[in-house]
């Protein structure tokens, strides 16, 4: 079972929250990652920070444990807490021999007691995919030693997300066993200890990406998709896709005497890539992505929403690692997901994959006036009217909040439509 269609994690589940900070390799010259150095600056983010819970979080850390069965206890002791889950694990990956699966290598594993001595990755899935939609994260910094980069590789970035809601990073081994350092880790927790307000997974993860400098090589970055957006990946990781969601009617219910729901004032489609400005005296260069559009698109008109999710991702991590994740083809597989997430009827992952569009064309240094950043919020206002969930819906206020303030777009009254809502999301729900 899938933990978050929405991608905003698990902003979803109220009360306190529960994080277990998990950093492991085997000691010696196996150790790939000096994976204990991310623990200092995870311990400075306040734990309330780490989930996103007004009413704090109870944090766990695991530093090298020996025993897979000692890290199991507390994977079952953080799958049965009631509120929000964090799992945090820094460290490497590699394969047993006999059945090929990805294990977290712990302080006493070697190639040939992977099974016994080494964490099995499917156990992750085991414990925490049972618990409620929206209420548990996963947050990985790995690297992948040489038996486990070539399937992890041929997999793509969500071989290892099935029942996960999974971000981070899979990087390969360094040549002559050099020391990974846990970059992403760094640049997460550096992020939540800035935040005023703990900003949606899904844009918490672009920012710590591209501060790291990650995108640019041959790393996987994971972003949260589930089990409706992964790749087709080898038998040993092949996850059980779940069938779509509904697709919403209409925008949410809104009390007597609210505005009129925002809607865009374009009609919402994914724009085109930049065209190639053609030479002199010659014709226009066709959209070389034409025809993947089309089978993209396609696919989601016909209900295979895990299949067009798929190839768009598979393009927007091709866009990653040729051009950076600010650059204008990683925006633009960007745009395309949030429109496939429209199509397969789940709004809030829409909504925040739009607002992640806008972050970073304004990081980019894109005026606010500019078309595609006034697209990019209205698109974003419009799908969040759409969020039926009322705290998925409250998750993501703040953040589309502070851009509408910053982009107020070309509708009068949008920015006060988004406030009035914000606020009726905040009091307690009314039942009948």
């Amino acid at each position: 079972m899938g933990n978050d269609r929405s991608g905003t994690g698990a902003e979803t589940v109220s009360g306190p929250g529960y994080a277990l900070l998990l950093a492991a390799g085997p000691v010696g010259k196996q150790r790939l990652m000096d994976a204990t150095a991310a623990l200092p600056q995870l311990a400075a983010v306040p734990p309330a920070a780490l989930l996103g819970t007004p009413g704090g979080a109870s944090v766990v850390q695991l530093v090298d444990p020996v025993d897979p069965q000692t890290v199991l206890t507390h994977l079952r002791t953080a799958a049965a807490h009631p509120g929000p889950v964090l799992v945090h694990l820094t460290g490497q990956l590699t394969l047993d021999a006999k059945q090929r699966l990805p294990h977290v290598a712990l302080a006493r594993t070697a190639p040939r007691t992977v099974r016994y001595t080494a964490l099995p990755w499917h156990w992750l899935a085991a414990e925490l995919g049972g618990r409620p939609p929206g209420s548990t994260v996963v947050v990985a910094d790995l690297v992948a030693d040489e038996t486990a980069w070539p399937l992890l590789r041929a997999a793509g970035p969500y071989g290892l997300a099935a029942g996960l809601t999974l971000y981070g990073t899979v990087a390969p081994a360094r040549p002559k066993r050099g020391m990974a350092t846990p970059g992403y880790s760094r640049a997460f927790a550096g992020l939540l200890r800035a935040a005023a307000e703990r900003p949606p997974f899904a844009l918490l993860h672009q920012r710590a990406a591209a501060e790291a400098g990650l995108g640019g090589g041959p790393e996987l970055l994971l972003d949260g998709a589930g089990p409706d957006e992964t790749y087709a990946v080898p038998a040993a990781f092949a996850p059980e896709v779940r069938p779509a969601g509904p697709v919403a009617a209409g925008p949410a219910p809104l009390p007597p005497g609210t505005a009129e729901p925002f809607r865009p004032a374009d009609s919402v489609r994914v724009p085109a890539p930049p065209a190639h400005a053609p030479a002199p005296g010659r014709a226009p260069v066709p959209d070389p992505h034409a025809a993947i559009h089309a089978a993209i698109f396609e696919a989601a008109n016909a209900g295979r929403h895990s299949e067009a999710a798929s190839m768009a991702a598979a393009w927007e991590q091709e866009a990653f690692r040729t051009a950076g994740p600010r650059s204008a083809e990683a925006i633009h597989w960007l745009e395309v997901r949030a429109d496939l997430s429209r199509i397969a009827g789940d709004p809030a992952r829409a909504c925040e994959l739009w607002l992640a569009v806008a972050d970073a064309r304004l990081g980019n240094g894109e005026p606010a006036g500019h078309p595609e950043v006034e697209g990019a919020v209205d698109r974003a206002h419009h799908q969040w009217q759409f969020v039926q969930d009322r705290a998925r819906a409250a998750a993501l206020a703040p953040l589309l909040l502070d851009l509408r303030g910053r982009v107020p777009g070309r509708r009068p009254g949008a920015l006060e439509a988004v406030r009035r809502r914000a606020e009726l999301l905040r009091s307690p729900a009314q039942t009948g």
